[in-house]
């Protein structure tokens, strides 16, 4: 039994459970479920919770980038013990919401920093040391968990704030966190045996990159200097403005076509199922061909959905164009782990997909800006989903140019 339980595939179990109730399900998706009653009852605007909101996710861009440190440091598995357990208090906390704006902004502003840990680095990073010729598909399974979390969380806070209000939804959620992540966290996530965080690593090794040291890479300080390095975080950051200024405006747009607010929900929803199918396919790929082919062909995909909405065509048609966005998001955030692994190596990992992951979180916030500036002005969305389209051939191109892996898996060639 014992042995049954230390396979290293319960690593990805546990970072599915975490990723269940990360950031983005938490903090994005719930948030618009508690958005209406907490403003109602507090009479307060929603620009305030909004604006708060905001400054949250700015701390939690700050505390990735910071977070890669501490994960190469101490270890991902310290780290996250007590992450989780901070994740649930300062979700707990928000029960205690108030009209006062300064406790609104300092409870916000302590979650965001706080659910730094509950992005997509502190798993894909653990899932990467466990995996070689495999670490495609495991960091899709795992990072899969990102999708459970859009579809089981709001769901759970509808439910808890039809039946308790949202005073206590907060604190069944907090609840959540740690039933559904903190304990299997605390069970199953753990470094592979020759792990060895720099906390007990020799001043020598760490210093001196020609060191024998125990994992294979280069330092962070010279990951930055390559323009590899800048090229992939250019092209998934254009992606990322992209797609995510598209599927923000899905509902919006297609009712304004007078398309059905159900249909235009259930279009926004099989673009959530398609991102974990985008995940889950486009890691067994990038275990098969070589990476930059797989990240041009699922970028490929929503130049087609855009195009498609473009076309205001009806029927399946704005279906079909949410899905193939959904697809290409669905890709992007393994694509990213994968692609630090081979062009850097492991060796400090998770200090530069921390940097990696905190541009593509503010990546984030710029598309769906752009999309409703370009509707103020333009009162539509073609002109801005042409820039989009112009955005992921520019991402595209730049893939191309990456050339063969530094950092291959062992026993394999370069290039696929």
């Amino acid at each position: 039994m014992s042995k049954f339980f230390s396979n290293r595939w319960w690593v990805v179990a546990a970072s599915v459970c975490g990723l269940v109730v990360g950031t983005g399900a938490i903090n994005t998706f719930a948030f618009g479920v508690f958005l209406k009653p907490v403003t109602a009852e507090l009479g307060i605007g929603r620009g305030v919770l909004g604006s708060a909101l905001a400054g949250g996710f700015i701390l939690t861009t700050i505390g990735t980038a910071i977070l890669g440190w501490l994960l190469d440091h101490w270890g991902t598995r310290r780290v996250m013990i007590p992450g989780l357990l901070a994740c649930a208090g300062t979700v707990a906390l928000q029960a205690t919401l108030t009209p006062n704006t300064l406790w609104i902004y300092f409870l916000l502003g302590i979650n965001g920093l706080a659910f730094s840990c509950q992005t997509p680095l502190p798993y894909g990073n653990v899932v990467a040391q466990w995996f070689d010729r495999e670490r495609g598909l495991a960091l899709g399974v795992a990072l899969a968990g990102v999708g459970l979390g859009v579809a089981i969380v709001p769901q759970l806070a509808t439910f808890l704030i039809s039946h308790f209000g949202w005073r206590a939804g907060y604190v069944g959620l907090a609840v959540a966190i740690l039933i559904i992540a903190w304990l299997p966290v605390s069970i199953f996530l753990r470094e592979p045996p020759d792990f060895v965080p720099e906390v007990k690593r020799s001043p020598v090794a760490i210093a001196d990159s020609t060191a024998g040291t125990v994992i294979p890479g280069m330092l962070a300080r010279d990951g930055f200097k390559t323009w590899h390095f800048w090229s992939f975080t250019l092209a998934f950051f254009l992606a990322i403005v992209a797609i995510n200024g598209t599927l923000t405006q899905v509902v919006a747009l297609l009712t304004d076509r007078g398309i059905s607010v159900g249909l235009a929900v259930s279009a926004m929803s099989a673009s959530g199922i398609a991102l974990i199918f985008g995940r889950i396919l486009s890691g067994w790929c990038l275990d098969r061909f070589w990476g930059p082919y797989v990240a041009v062909v699922f970028f490929l995909l929503p130049m087609a959905g855009i195009a498609l909405l473009i076309g205001g065509g009806g029927g399946t048609v704005p279906l079909a164009g949410a899905v193939l966005c959904g697809l290409g998001i669905g890709a992007d955030v393994d694509l990213m782990a994968f692609f630090v692994s081979r062009y850097f190596g492991m060796k400090e990992y998770a200090k530069l997909y921390g940097v990696m992951l905190a541009l593509f979180s503010l990546a984030n916030g710029v598309g769906p800006a752009l999309s409703g500036l370009s509707f103020d002005y333009f009162h539509g969305y073609t002109q801005i989903f042409i820039v989009y389209e112009i955005l992921l051939v520019i991402a595209c191109a730049q893939f191309l140019g990456l050339g063969a892996y530094p950092y291959p898996a062992r026993d394999e060639p370069a290039v696929a």
